[in-house]
């Protein structure tokens, strides 16, 4: 953990690069790998085909995200994490914002341990530094 999940409605696939939003939600979450072990950092996109914004009759366009964590950090420190991650998605698509109508949110979500099962050796090369 953590992992971050991305959606964004397909019309805006062509104006934005999903990629470079990724690699700089990585920059954030790596920078705080003392409460995030880097190992288990996941990201994904899931670009969205079928769906309706607000009464349809403009082609707006939405980009949610969720961060999921696992419980044990301090409120204050998934403050910290959570604003920096949402000012890298506001400033990735502040250009688009500017040309077109677009939703953009984030939520954290937090779990306990019991009920997730993991299994993971990528832990194992970080841990050698």
């Amino acid at each position: 953990m953590p992992h971050f999940i991305v959606e964004y409605t397909d019309n805006i696939k062509n104006e934005t690069n999903i990629a470079k939003l990724l690699e700089e939600i990585h920059k954030v979450l790596i920078a705080h790998d003392t409460v995030f072990p880097i190992g288990g950092l996941r990201s994904r996109a899931i670009e969205l085909n079928e769906y309706r914004v607000a009464d349809g009759t403009e082609d707006d366009a939405f980009v949610h995200a969720t961060l999921k964590i696992g419980a044990g950090r301090s409120e204050a420190i998934k403050k910290v994490v959570c604003d920096a991650l949402f000012e890298v998605i506001t400033e990735h698509f502040s250009r688009l914002m500017s040309k077109r109508y677009l939703a953009l949110s984030m939520e954290l979500h937090e779990f306990s341990e019991a009920g997730t099962y993991k299994k993971n050796n990528i832990h194992a090369r970080f841990n050698k530094k």
